[in-house]
């Protein structure tokens, strides 16, 4: 008989999410995955100005900040025909080059570290042997002996107050933790050290939006001006301090985020490498345009479809297609108006929050109705991972000459095959590869912005069409963007110079989803099968997949067994 195992909530970035795993002789044979909160941002939206929607719809996620704005106003940008000025776009891509790399540092150390890392183990630790592999792979300074007892003497200050902090609640001791005790020390350093340098990166958009989070944007280009003599302007100081910023970001990833990843992955490529694959099909938008945002062609990180894990091959993703896109309700709490077994192009989607049937509160999820406040989004009737993961692939699979390499470069020094990426590992060791290649780009953008200047060309906005007199009756676009998270992209019909209809299909919309009309399952569900569990009390395992997404973990997680008994609550965030 199977035995149900309930996480509630493992909340993600608009949300709480609830996951309900069958565990058959140690493994899991089938997961349900349920998003507990409503959003309907949507209907805020309607019949506001278009210019103003980025405001609202920032509003989505105080973790991926800034990046629905920018989508925002490149959807209202796409749909009135507005084209921002060359400078617009390069702050745009170092705001979202900021973003990337603290969120993914952010990811690693502080959401995701510690389903690899046991943070208690660190204490049987010999700083010397941590300080001599610390040394062996980086040059980071904070290496020394005495660094390393340091840190130990906090970790081991907290253990007998009986009061772990940011680390209590953890499954310490756990037999799914395979580290020596030396490099979790190590990994525990650079976890509070990441602290630290996380809120540095992200001054670059109050330098450029006036604040973090939620920055500032506009349609048209951005809301700053240059000029390099001037106090209240984005001047030669402020941009001296972007250019340090980013330079630090590089030299922490490459000296820290990165010689830790490999470490850890050293360790766990043999079974990790292996499982939590899920699905065989990857979207990726595409980001950082360095031609232009109507040209993705000449992106950093190309737009495209891998099916079946077939890279040889890249389908083209079209923002125009009405048949490329679709949306159901099938398994959601929704009602479209023309049945729920129906797909939706979000252009004609509907947020109809009408459902009657049963919701929340709940012992167990009756998976043969509608189990989720999250839609069902797929592509040509594909269920699609998307992330860095599938960014990285399809990086890959066209043939990038940056991104091979370093993909490359990094399976190399592990030893595995690229079919290792297609794991919760890849999952993961993508989110750092894509963070180094970003650390890089960010520099050639901010050495583009400073050529403009020297060339006199200070340009930010384009008040072309500003004005709502000149806009059609009718229009409809679309923004897409890679959120950290992965695809991200909205959609909007403007009538009578106002929002008639605005639909968000967010990255946990396609990895988080309940099952379509065909039973497909999401990336979530599908990356849970076949799963070993260790403990069914102590589901590490499960956290470990789900967290290599990155959603975001909420403050307390519950588990029941299948009568409804609680069992355990782990502490975390």
């Amino acid at each position: 008989m199977a035995e149900k195992i309930v996480i509630d909530p493992i909340t993600r970035i608009e949300g709480h999410l609830r996951v309900e795993i069958e565990v058959n002789n140690g493994v899991i044979t089938d997961a349900y995955s349920s998003g507990t909160m409503v959003r309907g941002i949507e209907n805020i939206l309607k019949d506001r100005d278009p210019r103003d929607a980025w405001a609202f719809v920032g509003r989505v996620c105080g973790v991926c900040t800034s990046t629905h704005s920018l989508t925002s106003v490149r959807t209202v940008e796409n749909t009135l025909g507005i084209t921002p000025p060359p400078n617009a776009e390069l702050i745009r891509n170092l705001m979202a080059s900021a973003l990337y790399i603290q969120d993914h540092v952010v990811h690693f150390y502080h959401l995701h570290a510690l389903d690899w890392v046991d943070v208690v183990s660190c204490l049987k630790a010999d700083p010397a042997e941590t300080s001599k592999i610390a040394q062996s792979i980086s040059k980071w300074p904070r290496s020394s002996v005495g660094y390393f007892t340091d840190v130990q003497a906090k970790i081991k200050k907290f253990v007998e107050s009986g009061q772990l902090g940011i680390f209590a609640n953890g499954y310490w001791g756990h037999s799914a933790y395979k580290l020596p005790a030396e490099v979790n020390l190590l990994a525990v350093a650079h976890y509070l050290e990441a602290l630290e340098w996380q809120r540095e990166i992200v001054k670059v958009h109050t330098i450029f939006g006036g604040k973090n989070p939620h920055p500032n944007y506009l349609v048209g280009g951005v809301p700053c001006s240059i000029n390099i003599d001037e106090a209240n302007a984005v001047n030669a100081e402020r941009l001296a301090f972007v250019g340090n910023l980013f330079e630090q970001a590089k030299t922490f990833v490459e000296q820290v985020y990165i010689p830790d990843l490999l470490a850890i992955a050293s360790f766990y490529k043999n079974d990790w490498g292996a499982i939590g694959g899920g699905l065989t099909n990857y979207l990726s938008f595409g980001e950082f345009p360095v031609n232009g945002y109507n040209n993705p062609e000449s992106f950093k990180i190309p737009r495209g479809v891998i099916l079946n894990r077939d890279l040889s091959k890249v389908h083209e993703v079209k923002s125009d297609d009405k048949d490329q896109i679709q949306e159901y309700v099938n398994n959601s709490w929704y009602e479209y108006s023309k049945g729920d077994s129906v797909g939706l192009h979000p252009w004609d989607g509907e947020t109809n929050i009408k459902y009657t049937g049963p919701r929340p509160p709940y012992e167990h999820l009756d998976f043969s109705k509608k189990y989720s406040w999250v839609k069902t989004p797929r592509w040509k009737g594909h269920a699609m991972e998307v992330g860095p993961l599938s960014r990285m692939l399809v990086g890959y699979a066209s043939g990038r000459a940056d991104i091979k390499e370093v993909v490359d470069a990094t399976l190399s020094k592990l030893n595995v095959p690229v079919t290792a990426l297609f794991s919760t590992l890849g999952r993961t060791a993508a989110r750092g590869l894509e963070t180094l290649l970003t650390t890089g780009w960010a520099l050639e953008f901010y050495q583009q912005l400073l050529a403009n200047i020297k060339n006199g060309d200070t340009r930010t906005m384009n008040n072309e069409k500003w004005d709502p007199e000149t806009w059609p009756k009718e229009a409809r676009g679309v923004g897409m963007t890679e959120a950290p998270r992965g695809a991200l992209s909205h959609f909007l019909v403007i009538k009578d110079k106002k929002i008639e209809n605005y639909q968000l299909v967010v990255p946990t919309t396609w990895n988080a989803s309940p099952r379509d009309p065909k039973g497909q399952r999401s990336a979530y569900e599908e990356s849970l099968l076949g799963t070993p569990i260790a403990d069914p009390k102590n589901p590490l395992e499960v956290l470990r997949t789900i967290h290599s997404f990155d959603p975001c973990l909420a403050c307390a997680v519950h588990i029941y067994d299948e009568k409804g008994t609680h069992i355990h609550e782990m502490k975390t965030y």
